[in-house]
Parts: structure tokens; C-alpha cells; sequence
């Protein structure tokens, strides 16, 4: 199957959930094979890779030049999924992202040709160039997995992730995201320049030539078996008091203008469970919750303007409620 094809699957199939060893062992053979073409970044394939397996959406912000696409189009390549990309800019209409009825002149008879957020996999490289109405388009696509066009309704394929790309140095010419459509996504991931050795071998493979040969790991039922079995993973009362009081204290930070809503805990929990299972465990302990609460929290919550002036950020913020809360034992 190639990356353009999208493999349907009814959403009233009931796939047999993956065992949490499978979901491990599957994880480490994903992320190894995305290391064979793109350089560093573990990290953030990791984080991708748990916010599929969640059914959750990512931003990622970083400078151009970081591998935004390429490591979209490999993670694809890989799973066996279908792959759009969209290049956003300031003329995007709805109908170019989600599609629209062509009359056929032939038959007198509409049919409808479908947009790009038909696949598994959709990159939405840089959203903040596209009009507010069509970035509210795309963020409903990604809460309902649907599309509704002069009363019909279509299904999305499963599983559907949506990688959204955002640059964080050029604002001219650019509509940013208001906070409760940031809100939609899982994660907000940043990029970094690579380390000095990571660069040379950036050129090195470039040189020598890319990584072709990726072998294919998944298809997309796997990748719905995946996710059901990180829905089953434990969550005991404690690690669930343990999120709540994370996301509470947000709100009551005296250098937080508004903290996380009731989807931060969701999200958090959701991401902690896929995290278990992704390490082979069918169970949470606190320290999934504190790996994951900054990539959770940045982009749901607002630093008061006097805390931004003494230079603070939100991730450090973040990290400073980590080490109020009590950690359960």
C-alpha cells in the first residue's frame, strides 16, 4: 500500500485489542526504523508516536529546515498509513482542506471529491498562514473525525492523526491560533537545532544518500489495535489524584493567567496510559504523568504579563508545580 491509499475500516469494527508486550515490542521497532532516516529528535518521535497511539493531534513548532515533513512522511512510510500534506496559506479555503461536490456534466449528477484530510495521516504545515475560518475547518475535522458538506455527513479513516507545523520566528502575514483551538491538540511539541555530531550527520546521509529501503511495520488496523490496548492500561485512584491536582494547581498559580481545563487532565491521563503500554506496562506510575505534563501543558495555559516580564515561561512554571504536588508513593 502506498502512502496515498487510505485503508478504510468501518468505525463499528470491534479490532481485537494488540497485548501491551506487542504494543512494546511494536513501539521499539516504529522508533528504530525512524532513527534509520531521520537524525536525533527521539524524543519528539516518541511523543508523535504517543500521540497517534492516543488519537490525539500535535503541533509542532520549530525554525524551517528541522524535518517537520520528513519526519511526518516517514512515520507514515512506516506504519503503512496514508499521507497528505497541506501547504497552508492565507488564500486556503474550507473546501480545499476537506473537499467539495463537482458536477458531473456527463450524468447531470454531483459527486463529491475529497480533500486531503482523507488519510491517516494529514500534515498541516504552517496553520497559523491560513484564515481563522479555515483553521476552524481543520480543528472540527479533528474533534469530530468527520466531514459534513450540504448535509452529508462522511466518516474520516481510522486512525487519523492530524501534525499540524507552526513557526515561531516569522509572525508577518500570520493568523495565531486562538487558545481554545490550541486547546484541540494533545501536545505542543518544540524542535531544536540538532547537536553538532546529529548535523554532520545530516550531511553525511545526504551525502551519501537517504535512507530508502524502510520496511513497512504496521498497517492502519494495527495501528487501531494499537490504540485500543493502551485504552485498557490501569490507572489507579492515587495517579488519578495525581492528575487533578497538577491540572488544579495551574488554575490557582498566582503567575497563571488561565490554567488547564478539564480536557488538560483528560489528555494527560489518556498520554500517561499510552505511555505505559508503549514501555510494556499495563499500569500508570506517576513518573508517565510527570514526562508528559509539559508537552500536555504548554499550550494550555497563559502566563499573567507581569511573569512573562521577569522572563519566566510556561515550562518552567510547569516544572515548578511538578515539584510542589505531592508525588504518590
Amino acid at each position: 500500500m502506498t502512502t496515498e491509499e487510505t485503508t478504510e475500516i468501518d468505525p463499528g469494527d470491534a479490532l481485537q485489542p494488540m497485548s501491551i508486550d506487542e504494543v512494546k515490542e511494536n513501539t521499539s521497532r516504529i522508533l528504530n526504523e525512524c532513527a534509520r532516516r531521520v537524525v536525533g529528535q527521539t524524543h519528539i518521535l516518541r511523543h508523535v508516536l504517543t500521540a497517534f497511539l492516543s488519537d490525539g493531534h500535535v503541533v509542532l513548532e520549530g525554525v524551517p529546515g528541522l524535518a517537520k515533513t520528513y519526519m511526518a512522511r516517514t512515520f507514515a512510510s512506516i506504519l503503512g498509513c496514508a499521507f497528505k500534506r497541506i501547504q497552508l496559506t492565507v488564500d486556503t479555503l474550507p473546501a480545499d482542506l476537506l473537499g467539495s461536490n463537482v458536477f458531473n456534466q456527463r450524468t447531470g449528477e454531483f459527486w463529491f471529491r475529497k480533500g486531503p484530510v482523507f488519510a491517516n495521516l494529514v500534515l498541516a504545515d504552517e496553520i497559523n498562514r491560513c484564515p481563522p475560518k479555515s483553521q476552524s475547518a481543520l480543528l472540527e475535522v479533528m474533534e469530530e473525525r468527520q466531514v459534513s458538506i450540504e448535509g452529508v455527513t462522511r466518516k474520516l479513516p481510522r486512525p487519523f492523526l492530524i501534525i499540524a507545523t507552526q513557526n515561531p520566528v516569522e509572525q508577518e502575514g500570520t493568523y495565531p491560533l486562538p487558545e481554545a483551538q490550541l486547546d484541540r491538540f494533545m501536545f505542543r511539541l518544540i524542535l531544536d537545532y540538532p547537536t553538532d555530531s546529529e548535523e554532520a550527520e545530516v550531511i553525511r546521509r545526504k551525502h551519501l544518500g537517504e535512507v530508502t529501503d524502510l520496511s513497512i511495520l504496521a498497517d492502519p488496523a494495527a495501528m487501531v489495535r494499537m490504540q485500543a490496548a493502551c485504552k485498557t492500561v490501569y490507572i489507579e485512584e492515587d495517579v488519578i489524584n495525581y492528575i487533578r491536582d497538577i491540572v488544579i494547581r495551574t488554575r490557582n498559580d498566582p503567575q497563571i493567567l488561565l490554567g488547564g481545563s478539564p480536557r488538560a487532565s483528560l489528555v494527560l491521563m489518556n498520554a500517561s496510559k499510552t505511555k505505559a503500554a508503549m514501555e510494556g506496562r499495563d499500569y500508570v506510575v506517576p513518573e508517565d504523568v510527570r514526562r508528559l505534563s509539559v508537552q500536555a501543558l504548554n499550550h494550555r495555559l497563559i502566563l499573567k504579563p507581569e511573569a512573562e516580564l521577569e522572563g519566566l515561561t510556561v515550562e518552567r512554571v510547569v516544572s515548578k508545580i511538578l515539584g510542589e504536588v505531592d508525588v504518590p508513593k
